[in-house]
């Protein structure tokens, strides 16, 4: 994929985050970066992985009147996605655990583009939830095994800085997608927009099979480097029982957390054309321009997030507080996000869900390095799975509520306040769970 101009600055600021960490934690040496290249994969992969949902959200207003949608019927397609997505993170969590990375996201990222092209021949409700029930079963894999892949190639000190990079890339393919699907939907035919996108994840396959092996297998990565990637404190290579993650606090406050905040997300992808269209009366050649703007905060967000944690443990700070801080910043930073329900204003509007979506990717990221701060790499897709699987019921629920409530009342003021208070709760949550980020013990 080519850099535009579009997401020239994310990527910027993500070489000198890249180069300070390197300068910071290895004065004086070079151990390679190798591992770099690994996480712009996953970074790849996580833009097709927003590409290819994404497109579903742009297109609802259109498909809507076109193919006679109610709300309620569009809130049960999204809900039949949260269903499969929440069973797919529980499966493909375990999936990676057990047959490594390697194979396990080639088998996820073929799953959802071949569904994801599916949604071209669907011209129901049905159809389109059977499709969106594939999609979410294939996508369910990216995180798993992208957190797993981290904790496999970075060190504890530089994951949170990994993570924020690959996460950042839900951003560009929210923004990748309103630049290129009402384009093509416009020329072409709405049909060709799921097709096109869909193609996208065979491309990166291609570079996956080419490029990854686990670490201490990989024939080009130096000794130099592997040691670094090494250092810390060593974990023996022991199975963790897939059930015995569920009875301690620690997988608890990671799958509560998701599920109070992920479906928060969810709502900002889904919903957030629709609320344009209705609230503003952005039309498909109309709305890009926002949700490109949103985005690309977003994408700031979640680098400057990961970063910020990486930063204050540089400078001393433990991992629990450094990481507990971050996030509390970013929770009081969706907190302005109820006034964008109250405003006529469009760009007073975008730019308050544009601070909460950079926090919520700030949040994330760090979020998703609690795993990996607390429990043994061979157990972190699992437990990815579980959050995962916990934050896609939450999504399912407001899914169907917010079909219902919308289709009452015509107003997205409650679904705002809700935003705005839910990461706070769950914080609150996670110091009540984990207040110290102890690491399992076996």
């Amino acid at each position: 994929m080519k850099l535009t101009k579009t997401n020239a600055m994310p990527s910027a600021l993500v070489l000198a985050a890249v180069e300070e960490q390197e300068l910071a934690l290895n004065p004086g040496q070079k151990v390679g970066g190798y591992r770099w290249r690994i996480c712009a994969l996953l970074f790849f992969a996580t833009t097709i992985n927003y590409v290819d949902r994404q497109v579903l959200g742009i297109l609802a207003p259109q498909l809507q009147e076109d193919l006679g949608w109610t709300e309620i019927e569009y809130g049960y397609i999204v809900t039949t996605f949260q269903f499969a997505y929440a069973i797919g993170f529980l499966l493909m969590g375990n999936i990676m655990d057990k047959f490594g990375t390697r194979k396990g996201f080639s088998f996820a990222i073929v799953l959802w583009s071949l569904a994801a092209m599916l949604h071209a021949v669907a011209r129901s409700a049905f159809g389109f939830g059977a499709a969106r029930f594939g999609l979410g079963l294939g996508e369910a894999g990216n995180f798993p095994a992208a957190i797993k892949t981290v904790s496999e190639w970075f060190p504890k000190k530089e994951r949170s800085l990994a993570i924020g990079i690959f996460n950042s890339g839900a951003n560009v393919g929210a923004i990748l997608a309103p630049l290129s699907v009402p384009f093509i939907a416009l020329q072409w035919g709405w049909e060709w927009a799921f097709i096109l996108t869909g193609a996208l994840g065979f491309i990166w396959l291609i570079f996956w099979l080419k490029t990854y092996k686990r670490p201490e297998e990989h024939p080009t990565l130096t000794k130099d480097e592997l040691a670094y990637i090494q250092s810390g404190v060593p974990e023996k290579e022991k199975k963790v029982p897939w059930l015995k993650l569920f009875p301690h606090r620690q997988t608890w406050a990671f799958a509560v957390a998701k599920f109070i905040t992920d479906p928060v997300w969810w709502f900002y992808l889904y919903w957030l054309p629709k609320y344009l269209n209705t609230s503003h009366g952005l039309t498909l050649d109309k709305i890009g321009l926002p949700l490109i703007v949103i985005y690309v905060f977003s994408d700031l967000g979640s680098i400057g997030g990961g970063w910020l944690s990486s930063f204050l443990m540089r400078k001393g700070w433990s991992v629990n507080l450094a990481r507990k801080t971050t996030m509390f910043v970013c929770a009081l930073a969706v907190t302005p996000i109820f006034f964008a329900s109250q405003t006529s204003d469009l760009w007073i509007a975008v730019g308050l869900i544009s601070l909460a979506t950079a926090a919520h990717q700030g949040w994330s990221a760090n979020l998703f390095t609690l795993v990996s701060d607390m429990f043994p790499k061979q157990a972190v897709g699992s437990v990815v799975g579980i959050g995962g699987m916990a934050g896609a019921i939450g999504g399912m629920i407001v899914a169907t509520a917010a079909g219902y409530l919308l289709s009452a009342t015509g107003s997205y003021m409650l679904l705002f306040i809700i935003a705005s208070v839910s990461y706070l709760l769950a914080l609150l949550i996670i110091q009540l769970l984990a207040p110290k980020l102890a690491p399992l013990k076996a």
